[in-house]
């Protein structure tokens, strides 16, 4: 992990892995962090990773962290703009349009770190680096 990056977004996997202090990926954010890079995810992600088990005390945590991209009425089309250019729909790929919208939205050079990278690489084109988790 060479490239320099301004933002890391994260989609839910990325949240819910920091959340759970997953290694690999603390260590991950540690070199972004030291590289400067803001990390961002987008507000429905939050609803994405709540569950009855989730530890809250630590989504507060890690949501201080983070920049939090509200899902605005112009960033709802935008993302539908997204599915409709590349064929995508449903409720399946909402969220993850959403991810995208903010992603391409953010500073760059962008990264997201996700666990779909076949769809968000449809979605974000070649404008983000995707990093598999």
């Amino acid at each position: 992990m060479s490239t320099h990056f301004e933002t890391v977004v994260l989609d839910s996997q990325g949240l819910s892995a920091w959340i759970a202090q997953d290694r690999k990926l603390l260590a991950m954010l540690q070199v972004f962090h030291k590289m400067g890079a803001d990390f961002v995810i987008g507000a429905n992600t939050i609803v994405e990773v709540s569950h009855t088990r989730v530890n809250l005390p630590r989504l507060n945590w890690t949501l201080s962290r983070v920049k939090v991209e509200p899902v605005t009425a112009e960033a709802a089309k935008a993302a539908a703009q997204l599915l409709k250019a590349t064929g995508l729909h449903g409720h399946k790929y909402a969220i993850d349009a959403t991810v995208a919208e903010a992603a391409l939205r953010q500073p760059p050079p962008v990264a997201v770190l996700t666990s779909d990278t076949d769809d968000m690489a449809k979605l974000c084109g070649a404008r983000v680096q995707l990093i598999a988790l």
